[in-house]
């Protein structure tokens, strides 16, 4: 291999590991399929992921050898162009495109814009709110104005693509404005559950994905970004709260406490009607490709019923573990039926199953004292519950294992 044959290809598996980084890879799957790419196109490669840097290690023989090292941003999920760049990856693979054009294509892919544009998304935020208000089984009145905070929320993060200060300040901010857009409401409908609203309108916000692909990674022996993907969470999710006790202190003090008036619940279909609102919300949010969102939007559905079924014989928390197995199956047939990454079904099957707005509603117990929506033993039960998650997805992986390593 001569010297720019070997510059053309390390360049490339370069870009590749950035691009799959920014679009949400968990580390242990991106060195792996980064080690898998390397020795396609005949190079040794060793790679070290974490969320913030990126090590390559590159080498043909002695003479050919490379280091990189990078800073990066967290990546934030986009399904649609990790399966774009997956079959870029499998036609240079195949010889149907060159490596100069992948090196085109994959640039492409990462310089594409947000495919359903602000309209659609704005819809998906105020949607993925109310469904998750509706899964609480409260009350249409919080359904309702879950939904709206929910559009309050995307005004704040589509804010947040264009101005780096909102980006660094968005999850208080969000939170913030929530606690207080929930008091203002709170004094013409009194029987909203104020933390409930604010929990629904940001839960596309709360870390419960990251604290799973974090406990993950752990569990895969990836311990530096393990550590590093939860502690992000973590403050990620003490932002949250910080901003929304302030903005119900800070509403409180305008507006002064309310009289809550306790409304009619809603019936039990509406949390079955909730699951495939929430899986056909997250289409949009996690940018999937149309082809793929009957897929993604089942794998939603399969994972709720499987870990209501589950939770019937072996109790609550175990029944996630039946979820996870099912889901972890599902997304290992589909990526053999489809010959897509496995992560497209899976990713938008498990954030159901996720404990995100139990992690917080446990450190609201944990701080206030307060019990939301009268649930107990939070604390066992998040443990248990993530356990259970991890637990479901490595047998998965025995049961059916994966056709790639995305």
């Amino acid at each position: 291999m001569d010297n720019l044959e070997f510059i053309e290809k390390r360049r490339f598996i370069i870009k590749l590991g950035k691009a799959l980084h920014k679009f949400g890879t968990p580390a242990y799957r991106l060195e792996t399929h980064l080690q898998t790419v390397a020795l396609t196109l005949g190079l040794d490669g060793y790679f070290l992921i974490s969320p913030t840097s990126m090590t390559f290690v590159l080498q043909h023989d002695t003479d050919q050898e490379y280091n990189h090292v990078a800073r990066v941003k967290p990546g934030e999920l986009d399904l649609g162009s990790l399966a774009r760049t997956d079959e870029l990856v499998e036609e240079l693979r195949t010889g149907q495109r060159t490596l100069a054009e992948a090196m085109e294509r994959l640039e492409d892919i990462a310089n594409k814009p947000n495919p359903y544009g602000p309209l659609l998304t704005l819809c998906a935020f105020g949607t993925s709110a109310a469904a998750f208000a509706m899964l609480m089984a409260t009350s249409w009145n919080d359904v309702f104005w879950s939904g709206i905070v929910g559009l309050l929320v995307y005004g704040l993060a589509y804010r947040a693509e264009r101005s780096k200060r909102m980006a660094e300040t968005l999850e208080p901010v969000a939170s913030l404005v929530a606690g207080i857009a929930a008091c203002v409401i709170s004094q013409f409908d009194a029987s909203i559950n104020i933390p409930v609203v604010i929990l629904s309108g940001i839960i596309v916000l709360i870390p419960g994905l990251a604290l799973t692909l974090g406990l993950a990674e752990l569990a895969a022996r990836d311990l530096m970004s393990g550590t590093m993907r939860i502690m992000d969470a973590m403050m990620l999710l003490f932002k949250l709260y910080f901003g929304a006790v302030l903005g119900v202190a800070i509403g409180n003090a305008i507006f002064g406490e309310y009289l809550f008036i306790e409304p009619l619940p809603l019936p039990r279909w509406a949390s079955w009607l909730a699951v495939p609102l929430l899986s056909s919300a997250l289409v949009f949010i996690f940018k999937a490709r149309l082809k793929d969102a009957p897929w993604g939007i089942f794998a939603g559905v399969l994972a709720f019923f499987s870990a209501m079924a589950g939770g019937i014989y072996l109790g609550d928390s175990i029944g996630i573990f039946v979820g996870a197995l099912v889901v972890g199956i599902y997304a290992n047939l589909f990526s053999r039926w489809t010959k897509a990454p496995a992560s497209i079904a899976l990713l938008q099957g498990i954030v159901i199953l996720v404990p995100g707005s139990k992690t917080y509603m446990g450190l609201n117990a944990f701080i206030s004292g307060e019990s939301m929506l009268n649930m107990s033993h939070l604390g066992p039960q998040l443990f248990l519950i993530f356990m259970s998650l991890i637990a479901g997805l490595i047998f998965s992986n025995v049961v059916i294992p994966p056709r790639s390593t995305l």
